[in-house]
């Protein structure tokens, strides 16, 4: 853990520093894992540090190995201020569709904070539903401290799911590639069909008619 007057490398607390200096004292970053599957839920975590502290090595989730997550994912959750992950499960996702889903995962995330956020950082979109002040940030998982120790946690609770029901639905390989549409996965599920987890409302989208 590190404090804000010794310089991250890349510098992605600009963001975070330049609030503090306008008096907002508990900063969430919050962002999701999982968009992109077909199987499992979409995850979604929000995260606060105590004003001035970060985790050097804290960065968006997609540009880290799997160690380094597990390895930071444990250092965010030990020095953070608060923490929360929150999911939403395959047969909301079907109902409300991937974008609703994956902002209301956030919303959730958010919510369940043990300390209240005075202002909130997205990765790109804008969350309904609470009332603090947000800003969605453009690849803010890579260029925003907060956000990308949000990453980082939610990418970590998703595979870690997505590995346990490997082994309760054997067969599809979720461990190996946690739902998303490889070759290995689309062949399993013709061979197989759809299981409990699997998205069904995705058979709506002509690119991914993999449940016929």
């Amino acid at each position: 853990m590190g404090t804000a007057d010794q310089q991250p490398g890349t510098d992605r607390l600009e963001r975070e520093k330049t609030l503090w200096a306008m008096g907002f004292r508990r900063i969430a970053g919050v962002d999701e894992a999982g968009v992109g599957p077909l199987a499992g839920p979409v995850v979604a975590a929000a995260v606060i540090f105590r004003q001035g502290e970060y985790l050097l090595d804290a960065n968006d989730s997609k540009q880290l190995t799997a160690a380094c997550r597990e390895r930071l994912a444990v250092a965010i959750k030990e020095s953070a201020l608060a923490w929360s992950v929150a999911m939403v499960e395959p047969v909301e996702i079907d109902r409300l569709n991937i974008y609703h889903a994956s902002l209301e995962a956030m919303r959730r995330a958010v919510v369940g904070l043990s300390e209240p956020p005075d202002r909130v950082l997205v990765d790109a979109r804008t969350i309904p539903g609470i009332e603090t002040p947000q800003d969605g940030i453009i690849k803010g998982d890579a260029c925003c401290h907060i956000i990308g120790a949000a990453s980082i946690l939610a990418k970590t609770a998703r595979d870690q799911l997505m590995a346990k029901m490997d082994r309760e639905y054997p067969g599809y390989g979720f461990a190996a590639h946690k739902g998303y549409p490889t070759v290995a996965h689309r062949e399993a599920i013709r061979k197989q069909g759809p299981c409990p987890i699997h998205r069904k409302s995705f058979t709506l989208l002509p690119q991914r008619r993999l449940f016929e």
